[in-house]
């Protein structure tokens, strides 16, 4: 079976082809070029379409309800996945979560497609947990069944209520309230969004009046140590992810391990191996000992996403 496979986020959908287990042709098309998904795919199809795929599979990010109605929330595309579907000239097309695609994929990655950050091995057949920060935060898991086959878990934890564990967080969050949020989600702090907002609120705490900056120049400017400011906000970063990560791992008893996804954590290198992040993911008092075995991983491979969705219905 040949399939048309894509993996859809806010500023860029990755197609390609899968057939036989094997992924040919990945092409990453800007969403900002076309009008609709469905004038991607026919452009994608139009440079790589050899083959001729009878069948789709589509991640995106967004929760679905089942509904044939998909609005992206991070860029202009809404569509119909039946209208879509004829539009292409699919026979069948399958829509979902960008997490689920990710935990579908988890469970064959190889050494090679990450890198470890704390804990000793994994315990075969135990739960997984996946934390994703880019321009969202998406969280999701792994769970086996009796027959030792994984079934993916989504979820919308990166929406749940972040905690302060201090008392310069918690004069943060009461900033981000009183200017521009009524719930302090795990989103707002651990995100390329989240990178702003722990920005503008460290310069408003402290009556700075600074450049405005995107999440890549905060970054930048932080590993360079050229801001202190920047500097600051990515070490609250790495800490709120890691009690995040933390309370995943607590939550689904995570002895698979827990996998960092996303756009920004790869792109920190030794800087997140040596940042806080393990000391704040095992931050939980008496269950410090429970997590410390737990290992933490960091996804290097380019497309996850595509990954999983080439082992859809397997």
């Amino acid at each position: 079976m040949t399939r048309l496979i894509a993996d859809i986020g806010a500023t860029n959908a990755r197609f390609a082809i899968a057939n036989d287990d094997k992924i040919d042709h990945i092409d990453v098309l800007p969403c900002d070029d076309f009008p609709t998904l469905a004038a991607a795919a026919k452009t994608y199809l139009q440079r790589h379409g050899e083959g001729a795929p009878t069948e789709g599979a589509f991640a995106v990010a967004i929760p679905l309800n089942g509904s044939d109605q998909v609005s992206m929330t991070n860029n202009h595309w809404s569509f119909s996945i039946r209208e879509t579907c004829r539009e292409i000239g699919l026979e069948k097309l399958d829509v979902i979560n960008d997490f689920t695609a990710l935990a579908l994929a988890v469970p064959y990655l190889t050494p090679k497609d990450y890198y470890q950050v704390g804990g000793r091995e994994p315990v075969k057949g135990a739960p997984i947990g996946i934390i994703g920060p880019g321009t969202g935060l998406g969280v999701g898991a792994v769970i086996f069944g009796a027959d030792g086959k994984p079934v993916p878990v989504t979820t919308e934890g990166g929406h749940v209520t972040m905690p302060a564990t201090n008392a310069r967080e918690f004069a943060l969050f009461e900033w981000l309230k009183k200017t521009k949020y009524h719930h302090i989600s795990a989103e707002r702090v651990i995100s390329g969004k989240g990178l702003v907002n722990i920005y503008n609120g460290l310069c408003g705490l402290d009556g700075l009046d600074l450049p405005e900056k995107q999440p890549a120049d905060i970054t930048k400017a932080a590993l360079e140590g050229s801001c202190p400011v920047c500097v600051e906000t990515l070490e609250m970063f790495c800490h709120f992810l890691g009690v995040a990560a933390g309370n995943l791992a607590l939550t689904y008893g995570a002895f698979g391990g827990i996998y960092i996804a996303g756009g920004i954590v790869p792109r920190l290198g030794d800087y997140f191996a040596k940042s806080n992040f393990r000391a704040a993911f095992l931050e939980k008092g008496r269950f410090k000992d429970y997590l410390d075995p737990i290992p933490a991983y960091v996804i290097t491979h380019p497309y996850p996403g595509l990954e999983g969705l080439k082992y859809l219905g397997h």
